[in-house]
């Protein structure tokens, strides 16, 4: 019965992926998290539809941000007691060209270099990107219109029949 519904819905899903893979672009260096995002399957149940869109977990933190222990944001995500593991940080530190040098020219160790932006981290934070809730919020606005004209043509259409 709501074949024009669901087939907004899954517009609406790709839309919201695409934005949130442009507001991605600038912030992530692998592009693995833009590479995870997948729409959910369509669910309905008593003529209510729930979908979401899945990707890597860290994406999470990297959307609502994390308080420091020095830095905070209005988010539930914090940092306590625990840095993040700077082995962690290599990839991204090699990817970024991340080699700073020392005072006198030498490029300081990478071991260094990861343990001194886990504790940057640590005691500052990530700045909240909002690339997924912007996506969902942009997405909205655009996608809301067609979707309710989806619906009122599937009623008419289940009026008809």
């Amino acid at each position: 019965m709501w074949e024009h519904t669901k087939k907004a819905i899954k517009e609406y899903q790709a839309d919201i992926i695409n934005r949130a893979r442009k507001n991605l672009r600038k912030k992530n260096a692998s592009g693995a998290l833009s590479k995870s995002l997948e729409a959910t399957k369509i669910k309905e149940t008593d003529n209510k539809f729930s979908f979401g869109v899945d990707g890597l977990e860290y994406g999470e933190y990297v959307d609502k941000g994390v308080s420091g222990i020095k830095k905070k944001y209005a988010t539930k995500y914090s940092y306590k007691s625990k840095m993040p593991p700077p082995s962690k940080l290599d990839k991204w530190t090699v990817k970024r060209g991340i080699a700073p040098r020392d005072a006198k020219g030498r490029f300081i160790n990478r071991k260094s270099l990861q343990f001194l932006i886990a504790r940057s981290i640590y005691n500052n934070g990530l700045k909240p990107s909002y690339f997924m809730t912007n996506a969902l919020n942009d997405s909205e606005k655009a996608m809301m219109p067609l979707i309710q004209e989806a619906m009122i043509r599937d009623l008419e259409n289940s009026i008809e029949k």
